[in-house]
């Protein structure tokens, strides 16, 4: 597995990281979840992403039940807050010092563990302000809840703005998780340029884009059974604006591309975002222990030059790169 740095943090943890956003609690079984994650552990992946909102914290749960026994120094576990949770009371969303600090402790508690190696804004909040959202992360810092802490699908100068405050109080700022894949580019028009100058990496998440890029969606056909385009939990909503046959088609295009490296399609997309030099790393997920053992071969690949305009030739005229697409709620 390779290790990298997250950001300019002195933070190793590995290029792959396992989330279990619309698995765990939700899509899959308990013993196949943690099935997946034994795997991933199997496989060298030590990096572990969540968050309290994934299935009304099921998925915190579910977690920390797989990790449970493994050295914890071993590990680097991150979760999230923002989304509403528990009863969805007035305070119970958000990024108010109320709800951080609340949200943290019933975290902890669930995933089993004295502290988080990173706890994530999820969204900007625009009903708080960002002084307040920073303190009260500053201050679970210094309480040795959470060594680090990141956002989430924040725009380029919401992020500069809260580095700016993590200068002022001395806390250490060093990770954007945001959607990124060979279809969806949104954040490297601005993004990605300001969180190089200040240092702060990205975990990517949907590297495959929701499964599209694995190439099992067919132009003209059905979703196959079982699959997430079927899920009615959420799954099949996210996936849904991949399903447009000249997508479909530009991904059965990149077959003789992958072919050509020596690597499935799947991997050839996870490769891909692992190229960019601001990405620390990415986020897969998985219902089977065998899509862990096939994802994790694409760390430590290398695409040269030739490959890379390869790819953008076949599926530039379907991606999505504006950055006005970056939105936060308005709770």
């Amino acid at each position: 597995m390779e290790i990298r740095n997250l950001g300019a943090s002195g933070l190793k943890i590995s290029a792959i990281a396992y989330g279990n956003w619309l698995t765990h609690g939700s899509q899959v079984e308990e013993e196949s979840a943690l099935a997946c994650v034994r795997q991933a552990l199997d496989e060298g992946i030590t990096t572990f992403d969540t968050a309290d909102v994934y299935a009304n914290t099921a998925a915190e749960s579910v977690l920390g039940k797989a990790l449970a026994g493994e050295r914890r120094e071993g590990l680097e576990i991150f979760t999230k807050v923002f989304w509403p949770t528990g009863p969805g009371a007035h305070n119970d969303k958000g990024l108010s010092r109320k709800h951080i600090l609340e949200s943290i402790d019933g975290s902890l508690r669930r995933l089993g563990t004295d502290y988080v190696d990173l706890y994530q804004a999820h969204r900007y909040d625009h009903g708080t302000p960002l002084e307040e959202t920073m303190v009260a992360f500053a201050d679970v810092v210094r309480s040795g809840k959470a060594l680090y802490i990141g956002v989430s699908e924040w725009r380029a100068e919401e992020i500069r703005a809260a580095a700016e405050l993590a200068r002022e109080l001395r806390v250490p700022l060093v990770s954007n998780q945001p959607q990124y894949s060979l279809l969806w580019r949104v954040i490297e028009p601005e993004v990605v340029p300001a969180c190089r100058e200040l240092g702060i990496g990205q975990i990517v998440w949907s590297p495959i884009a929701q499964g599209v890029l694995t190439g099992k969606y067919l132009p003209g056909q059905a979703p196959p059974a079982g699959s997430r385009a079927t899920d009615d939990k959420g799954g099949a909503d996210m996936i849904s604006r991949w399903l447009e046959d000249d997508v479909l088609e530009r991904v059965q295009q990149l077959r003789p591309i992958a072919d050509g490296v020596g690597l499935s399609l799947a991997q050839l997309a996870v490769a891909w975002v692992l190229q960019n030099d601001n990405v620390s790393a990415a986020i897969i997920g998985a219902s089977r222990p065998e899509q862990v053992t096939e994802n994790v071969k694409a760390a430590g690949v290398e695409l040269d030059e030739a490959t890379l305009r390869d790819i953008d030739e076949v599926v530039g005229p379907v991606v999505t790169s504006d950055p006005a697409l970056t939105k936060s709620p308005r709770l």
